[in-house]
């Protein structure tokens, strides 16, 4: 097999591998071929090889075991994009709203979607989330901003989950990871933060509950909105 134009062996053994993906020619959690015959295969010597299949275990899309080969991952969609979270974490903190904005898209979408879908268990799971940020911030006293976010974290990930979208889900995890610093900076820094944040989820599982989707949209995006404009103003020092 030739290099396209313009590429390297390495581009070749990646998209030959990706053909033989999307070809069924192998399936998630087949192995593949030893190394000597999928080279021959390809056309390709074992260094470019060995870098290609290096690059797809990065992407999630392969996996090499120890002594038992090389085989094709689950091809999960929260494996395929988790590589996304790298170059979400070489933006400056300066651009923090922007990596909001995207995840407000996602998320308001995320809302309307579980309004219809939500599980009870799920909607007694973001209950017990709030109860546990309710209790931290009634305790008297600083409130411990760490598990306060926590709680927000497994709020917002039930939501997603519940959105019955496992791409949409997987997109809203690899960036919501990477906002946690802009929100405890906001939780921290800015006077009645937490209780507002409170009150927002509140009202967002209030709308959950009630099946209203345009609700549940709206809610989420006015919560998101205040957190994107505090990190406009103030970005995370």
């Amino acid at each position: 097999m030739s290099s396209p134009a313009g590429g390297s062996q390495t581009d070749v053994v990646v998209q030959g591998i990706k053909q033989m993906i999307v070809d069924g020619t192998l399936k998630p959690g087949a192995k593949l071929p030893i190394e000597k015959d999928l080279g021959e295969s390809l056309g390709v010597s074992r260094g470019p090889l060995r870098e290609a299949v290096r690059a797809l275990s990065i992407m999630g899309v392969l996996e090499t075991r120890q002594g038992d080969g090389t085989y094709v991952t689950t091809l999960d969609s929260s494996l395929l994009l988790a590589p996304m979270g790298f170059v979400v974490d070489l933006q400056n903190h300066g651009g923090a709203h922007h990596l909001h904005a995207v995840r407000r898209m996602l998320e308001t979408e995320a809302a309307a979607l579980a309004a219809s879908r939500i599980t009870p268990e799920a909607l007694q799971a973001a209950g017990a989330a709030l109860d546990r940020a309710e209790a931290e911030l009634a305790s008297g006293g600083e409130p411990d901003h760490e598990a306060i976010i926590d709680s927000d974290i497994a709020f917002h990930r039930l939501i997603a989950e519940a959105s019955g979208n496992p791409v949409l889900e997987a997109l809203i995890e690899a960036l919501s990871g990477r906002t946690v610093r802009g929100r405890l900076w906001r939780s921290i820094s800015q006077t009645g933060a937490d209780e507002t944040t409170h009150a927002e989820h509140r009202a967002i599982l209030d709308a959950l509950a009630a099946r209203d989707a345009d609700r549940a949209r709206a809610r989420m995006a006015a919560h998101l909105f205040a957190v994107e404009d505090y990190l406009r103003d103030v970005p995370p020092a």
